[in-house]
C-alpha cells in the first residue's frame, strides 16, 4: 500500500536547524512532484516547498526562502527538508505530500521552535 511516512522532527531551539525526511513507497516515486506543507496550531494549510520530479526545480514559500532546502533521492524514494535559522514561526506540523496521477500524504512530523 502506499506510505509516506516522515521524520526528524523535534524541539530545536530558534536559529538551530533540523532536516526532515520523507520515506515513500507503494508508487512510482519518480512521476511525482513532491511537496512539504505544514500546519502551525490553530490555523491552516500552509506549502513551504516543492520540487519536480528531476529534482532540478525547487520552490519555496517567501518565509523560509534562503532558510530551507528541497531535496530527493534519486535513486531511493527519499525527500527531505534542510531547515536552518529556525524561527518559532516555524513551529507546526510538517506534512509530505505527492502529486500525481493520484495525491497522498503522510501523517506528518512535529516541528517545535522555542528556547
Amino acid at each position: 500500500q502506499v506510505q509516506l511516512v516522515e521524520s526528524g522532527g523535534g524541539l530545536v531551539q530558534p536559529g538551530g536547524s533540523l532536516r526532515l525526511s520523507c520515506a515513500a513507497s507503494g508508487f512510482t516515486f519518480s512521476s511525482y512532484w513532491m511537496y512539504w506543507v505544514r500546519q502551525a496550531p490553530g490555523k491552516g494549510l500552509e506549502w513551504v516547498a516543492s520540487i519536480n520530479t528531476g529534482g532540478d526545480n525547487t520552490y519555496y514559500t517567501d518565509s523560509v526562502k534562503g532558510r530551507f532546502t528541497i531535496s530527493r533521492g534519486m535513486d531511493k524514494s527519499m525527500v527531505y527538508l534542510r531547515m536552518n535559522s529556525l524561527k518559532a514561526e516555524d513551529t507546526a506540523v510538517y506534512h509530505c505530500y505527492a502529486s500525481g496521477t493520484n495525491d497522498y500524504w503522510g501523517q506528518g512530523t512535529q516541528v517545535t521552535v522555542s528556547s
